[in-house]
Formats: structure tokens, sequence, C-alpha cells
């Protein structure tokens, strides 16, 4: 690739990797000791300038850290989800010891996200089967939404903030409005079975099997707000419209080969989005709504546009700079490597 960066965290396998809403030059990972299997954690803060990519700050915790999110309204803070259940709230301008700490889940908090309307909440999802709302200034949770199985990933519509996601091990995401009445149902208003047979054949090639996966990511579309994107263990990527919770997937993406571990739609095109996964490979995607009509068929076949194959062990994080010409991409991995890359030289064939 034309232009790479490169920081390593010797010691330390990153599980997730984010940008700064504010800066263009500010990245941090969470990351586990020994694969998250036992032992610490810890955040890297890391600042990019004319030397490379600098540690500004590390934070440390007892357990791993498999997720992170920037603070939507300080931004010199961040919240770490830890092995141990906790969120950690972390300043860059206090050192060692979080200024705050939320801990109610009852197994490892495996994702968080910050609300990108209010800005006054966050989201949190654990093994323990729930999701929990959040507000960063008070330490008790403000609503639990159950889901019933590990959830690996929770996340806000972009444009309503009532409108909260999640995908976990029985194959379904699930949609909450926190504006319905918590009824029986806790706000569930849609489940959207994964794996369901695509109502019709895929233009090209063989349709995905039909069989129950754990998902393992999800994330919606920066641009069309009612498209959420969902990865896991069948290796396969998928879109739905949450207009049409029983349509079956608007689009379809194969080409990994082992679990897609995370993926991110594009803030600067609205059918690009980058995946990560277990095949050591990141991957670059167009989910083809921009394109023709392919025949009759009412599911899409979306198109590989480019492979990222520089890392050596699990892919496991990838994010977008909000900033620039609109195609930097940081990702990491258990080989302790983070890579800053350039998307659209990928794009160009240069990868």
């Amino acid at each position: 690739m034309a232009s790479m960066l490169e920081f390593r965290t010797p010691g330390w396998n990153p599980y997730a990797v984010k940008y700064s809403p504010y800066y263009d030059s500010r990245i941090a990972v969470a990351t586990a000791a020994n694969y998250g299997i036992v032992g610490n954690g810890r955040v890297f803060c890391l600042g990019l300038g004319p030397q490379g990519i600098q540690v500004e700050k590390t934070f440390d915790t007892n357990d791993a850290q498999y997720d992170l999110a920037w603070s939507e309204i300080n931004e010199n803070q961040l919240l770490v989800a830890c092995g141990d259940g906790s969120i950690k709230l972390y300043d860059m301008n206090v050192n060692d010891f979080p200024i705050m700490n939320f801990h109610e889940h009852k197994r490892e908090a495996f994702s968080v996200a910050w609300s990108p309307v209010t800005k006054d909440t966050f989201a949190s999802s654990s093994w323990d089967g729930t999701v929990k709302i959040w507000s960063p200034a008070r330490k008790d949770s403000i609503q639990t939404l159950p889901v019933g199985n590990c959830t690996y990933s929770t996340a806000y519509c972009p444009s309503n903030p009532s409108l909260i996601s999640a995908v976990s091990t029985d194959s379904h995401l699930r949609l909450f409005d926190l504006r319905t009445p918590a009824s029986a149902q806790y706000h569930l208003t849609a489940k959207i079975p994964v794996h369901v047979p695509s109502p019709a054949p895929l233009p090209q090639g063989p349709s995905p099997p039909a069989v129950p996966g754990e998902i393992l990511t999800h994330d919606w579309n920066k641009y069309n707000h009612t498209v959420i994107a969902t990865g896991g263990v069948d290796r396969v990527i998928r879109t739905f419209d949450i207009r049409n919770p029983s349509g079956g997937p608007a689009s379809v993406m194969m080409g990994h080969e082992y679990a897609v571990r995370r993926l991110a739609w594009s803030p600067h095109a609205s059918d690009i989005l980058v995946s990560a996964s277990y095949d050591m490979t990141v991957r670059l995607w167009t989910d083809g709504s921009t394109m023709p009509a392919q025949q009759a068929s009412p599911v899409k076949a979306g198109i590989q546009l480019g492979i990222m194959n520089r890392h050596t062990e699990f892919a496991t994080g990838v994010d977008w700079c909000l900033f620039g010409v609109g195609g930097w991409v940081a990702t990491v991995g258990w080989d302790e490597r983070v890579l800053l890359w350039d998307a659209n030289a990928m794009l160009r064939g240069q990868a």
C-alpha cells in the first residue's frame, strides 16, 4: 500500500480502535493481555504527528478491554468496556484512575456506544444478555433492555436517539424504541432473524446458508438511517432495511473465510463499508445500493472492492476517520499492531 502508518502494542492484543470525533490526529485502542483470556487491559490514546504515531496517554484496567467509545461531549474523555462487566470513563487530563466507574453488568461488557444525537447518554452490551443505557453523570444505569443471550454489539441510530440496536448469539438483530411503553416487550419493536434465507437467489453465485449463527458486529449506515449491516460467525455480511423487518436482507456480501469480527460503514459514502475478520484480512465493500438494478432479484450482491492483508493474526477492530479526504481507516489485530491506511488507495488498486 502506498502509505501505511504502524504502531505496535507489545504484550497487548488489541480488540477495538476508534478515531476521535474531534481530531483526525487522535485515535484510541482497547487491548488485553494474553488475548483477553486472563490478565489486564490497557487503553492507548495515540496522537498522529510528524514523528508518526506517539502515545499520548495509557490507562490500565484489571481486566481485558473489549471495546471503547470517545465521549461526544468532552474531547478528552473516553469509555472502555471491560471483562469484569464494568465500563470506565477516563479523562486524558486525569492520570491513572477513571473519573467514573459504571458496574452493573454481571458478565463481560463487550461493547459501548455513545449517543451521537443528544450526546447525553451511552449504551453498553454484555455477555449477561442485557443492553444498558447510562448517563455519564450518574453511576446507576437509566434503563436495562433484556436481550436474553450474549449481546456482542449495541448501537444508536445516527438520527434518532430513541432507537437502539443490538446483535447477539441467537442470530437476531433487535431494535428497541425507548419511546414505546415499557410493556412486557421492554421497548422491543423489531426482532429480525439475520440468517433467514434470501427471498430470491442472488444475481450471481450461491445464496448464503440459512443457518443461525452468532452475530458479532453491526453498524448503522451513516446516510440511510434505516439500513443496518451485520456480520458474524457465518462469514456473511448482510444489510437490512428496518422499515421492512420481515423482508430478509437487502444485500449480501460474501468473501471472508472466517467470522466477521467488526464492520463499519463509511462516513463519506452511502454504499461503502469495511470489515475485519478472523481470517486476518480487512475488506472494503460496496453494498450494491448505488449500482444499477440486478435483474429481478430483490437482494443485491455486494462487491468486494479491495483487501488489506497486512495483519498476521485475527483482525479485530476497524474505524474510519471522519475528516480529511475521506479514506483513512484504522485497523487493529491480535498481532499487536495498529495500522492506519488510505482506503482510497485500495480503491485505486494500490493496496
